[in-house]
């Protein structure tokens, strides 16, 4: 089917003379991940809301899966809400296969599907465990497994990697890979730049509930100047001469940092550094990551976002 799997377009959502999301446009194409980023309070998990109709905009248009509402298209779309929670004396396979059933799956399909998945993302020996007795992390990855057991076209994850370990957010990362490599597509909102800039085809950045950016994280690492780092105990005072060099600042003792002119090539800088018998110890030239980007576009209110 042609057409983005999700296109908002001018959404506002006020509360009062509070404003959450304020005139947010984006369209999400079909069979990607997409990253939903923002520091805490934001509104991602405000416009999450709208987009599948548990929240009205104040303003604006949402389609999702080419639909007028998500509640047309409900049986496509897997969610993991941000507030998490499991049924305590249930089995991990019948919370899976219970959640199945709700969208449409025959209950021995269910049953099937919930085994499988269990299996496949190393869950195998718990499934006859009451999901009160299982981890925090196994916990979550059940839960996650739940939202995707009835195949869904669209899949939305607010805040899936809060309070997971490293090695259940690596089980989790592999979940949402397998799903693009089957052709569905993945919304996710996060606060933790590492995993959007890992597993994103495209990203939106958000903040005061306005997106900053929209677009790949190769263009999102042009939003910034490339630095190179360096250390020398001799002047690096003669790159301030080179055209590939924006600006030169010291940034601690034998220390300096080289703003690169737009397009420049780290090389440059470091062929230069032998011309003019500028003894290095290091020379960094590492691309933006999305840290620096979000830091540069979000300003004072990205304290409130937790980087790990």
């Amino acid at each position: 089917m042609d057409g983005p799997a999700l296109e908002l377009d001018r959404v506002t959502k006020r509360y009062g003379d509070f404003t959450a999301v304020d005139g947010l446009s984006l369209k999400v194409p079909r069979g990607c991940i997409y990253g939903f980023l923002g520091p805490n309070g934001a509104g991602k998990t405000t416009t999450l809301r709208m987009i599948l109709d548990i929240l009205r905009p104040t303003s604006g248009t949402i389609r999702v899966l080419g639909a007028e509402s998500a509640l047309e298209v409900r049986g496509r779309i897997g969610y993991l809400p941000e507030e998490k929670g499991l049924y305590k004396k249930m089995k991990a396979w019948s919370v899976i296969a219970y959640f199945a059933g709700l969208k449409g799956m025959p209950r021995l399909e269910a049953k099937r599907r919930a085994h499988e998945l269990l299996e496949r993302y190393g869950l195998k020996d718990f499934a006859e465990a009451r999901t009160e007795a299982l981890s925090k992390g196994m916990g979550q990855k059940v839960q996650v497994l739940a939202s995707i057991a009835h195949d869904p076209d669209l899949v939305i994850l607010d805040e899936p990697f809060s309070g997971l370990d490293p090695v259940n957010q690596g089980v989790l990362e592999e979940i949402v890979q397998d799903l693009r490599a089957r052709g569905r597509t993945v919304l996710f909102s996060t606060h933790v730049m590492q995993h959007a800039e890992r597993l994103c085809d495209r990203l939106v950045i958000i903040a005061r509930g306005r997106a900053l950016f929209d677009g790949t994280v190769p263009e999102a690492r042009r939003v910034v100047p490339r630095v190179v780092k360096i250390e020398t105990e001799d002047d690096p005072g003669p790159l301030r001469q080179l055209a590939a060099v924006a600006g030169l600042q010291s940034t601690g003792p034998s220390r300096w940092q080289v703003t690169l002119a737009e397009r420049a090539d780290p090389q440059d800088v470091l062929r230069a550094c032998f011309e003019r018998s500028i003894r290095l110890r290091a020379f960094d030239a590492a691309e933006p990551s999305l840290h620096d980007v979000f830091m540069a576009l979000v300003g004072p209110s990205a304290r409130e976002a937790t980087f790990r």
